[in-house]
């Protein structure tokens, strides 16, 4: 249970550093909680003509689908939170396996799911992603206003990977400012479709 505890934080403080909605404490409980149902399935029912350890344990690989499910967002356009659901996966199967005593099976696997975090995503950014680019509007607030601004992206094809939303209640305006990543973006086609949207103040890309 320490085993599955330590490598269960190991990969819970690095989702800790960067915000994610499942951090520190709750890998931590589902790396411990997966090696307490793997050690019930083990050593709780002594005996028995039907004993299968398997079976209790298969709960926890099904289940922990639902707790994941919580994790993942919708963020403008597009869908964040899915690699913080696949690591809590991967944390209850560290937990399984150190509660089963395959202890360097567990040890591995968590050390290659931080490499993975770590490492990857700027990898990933380089050579997958394309650049990053950022854009800035100021619109009247009202009902359907930033559906409307949003969906301009989406006719482009274009995903909006991070959006921030400032309300200025005495102007009655919304400011926004968005991450797109892509490349081949026609920047001027993009500023003449959000030009012609009623109510917007400024747009600019930064």
């Amino acid at each position: 249970m320490a085993v599955a505890t330590f490598l269960g934080a190991i990969i819970g403080l690095e989702r800790e550093k960067h915000g994610r909605p499942a951090g520190l404490r709750t890998h931590i409980l589902v790396a411990l909680g997966s090696c307490l149902i793997m050690l019930i399935s083990i050593y709780g029912f002594p005996g028995g003509v039907d004993r299968d350890p398997a079976r209790l344990a298969a709960q926890v690989v099904s289940g922990i689908g639902f707790l994941g499910a919580g994790t993942i967002l919708r963020d403008g356009t597009s869908i964040r939170g899915l690699t913080t659901a696949a690591s809590l996966w991967v944390v209850a199967g560290i937990g399984l396996a150190a509660g089963a005593g395959f202890y360097w099976a567990a040890a591995i696997t968590a050390v290659i799911a931080v490499l993975v975090l770590v490492f990857l995503d700027d990898l990933e950014r380089k050579f997958i992603g394309g650049s990053v680019m950022r854009l800035r509007a100021e619109l009247a607030d009202r009902p359907g206003a930033l559906a409307a601004f949003s969906q301009v992206f989406a006719d482009q094809g274009i995903s909006i990977k991070k959006i921030y939303l400032e309300i200025d209640e005495e102007k009655q305006k919304a400011v926004i400012s968005l991450q797109i990543r892509g490349d081949n973006i026609n920047k001027e086609k993009v500023l003449d479709e959000l030009r012609l949207l009623p109510g917007l103040f400024s747009v600019e890309w930064n």
